[in-house]
């Protein structure tokens, strides 16, 4: 058994910034990033993604139980990719779904690596909203141009697609990956990830930006606008 060695190694080197005991340290970080937290703040208060309740929520492992893993497959230093890949395998999803991403990038964090969304070609930004449709219908708002317009004003350019799971498009700035699950009840969770950001100031925007346009897709299909062609 490897004992938490990555994550305990993430814990002492909170309680050398802050002067906490290891219990005090341990719990902070397990809480996830302080509400108010500011851009510019040490690392070591950013690095993971969110709290150890919602890690656990969405993917069934605690961060510790991931950091064990991750250790004991021998990926500390292996390609961000590499990483993700194999993170996305344990959890049945895409490497850029939310969860793989998150886990990816909070153990290389972790290991004292990128910054918070930082990878090889750029940052990377994920955004997800759950709306009250099947997967079909926010499957053609988002391909579909004309469906498209009416809550995005982006352009974007089709690469691959998979009705009604996934799409992937160029963008001006970077790349855009859709992922689109299927809940119960009519329902499904879009989630965009965003890569290829040039900079950490690119990659606030953009968050910034996909949170609102999401909102707007979830406006537009609520008020059935998008039901009605569907």
């Amino acid at each position: 058994m490897t004992e938490h060695r990555s994550f305990k190694r993430l814990v002492r080197a909170r309680m050398a910034k802050t002067g906490e005991s290891y219990t005090a340290a341990r719990a902070q970080l397990l809480a996830g990033p302080e509400p108010d937290e500011v851009r510019g703040a040490p690392p070591v208060h950013r690095v993971l993604a969110t709290s150890d309740a919602r890690i656990r929520e969405r993917t069934g492992r605690g961060w510790e139980e991931w950091f064990d893993l991750l250790d004991d497959a021998g990926m500390s230093g292996r390609p961000h990719r590499e990483v993700a890949r194999w993170v996305a395998a344990q959890l049945g999803v895409v490497p850029l779904a939310w969860p793989a991403q998150a886990v990816t990038g909070s153990y290389e964090r972790a290991r004292g690596g990128r910054a918070v969304g930082e990878h090889e070609d750029g940052f990377t930004v994920s955004v997800s909203r759950t709306i009250a449709v099947p997967a079909e219908t926010a499957f053609d708002a988002l391909v579909d141009p004309e469906r498209r317009a009416r809550w995005l004003d982006t352009d974007l350019h089709v690469r691959t697609s998979t009705r009604p799971r996934s799409a992937r498009f160029d963008h001006v700035d970077g790349r855009v990956a859709v992922t689109i699950d299927a809940k119960d009840a009519g329902r499904c969770t879009v989630t965009v990830a965003h890569s290829r950001l040039a900079d950490a100031g690119l990659a606030d925007k953009t968050r910034a930006r996909w949170r609102e346009r999401l909102d707007a897709l979830k406006a537009v299909l609520g008020a059935g606008t998008e039901k009605a062609d569907a």
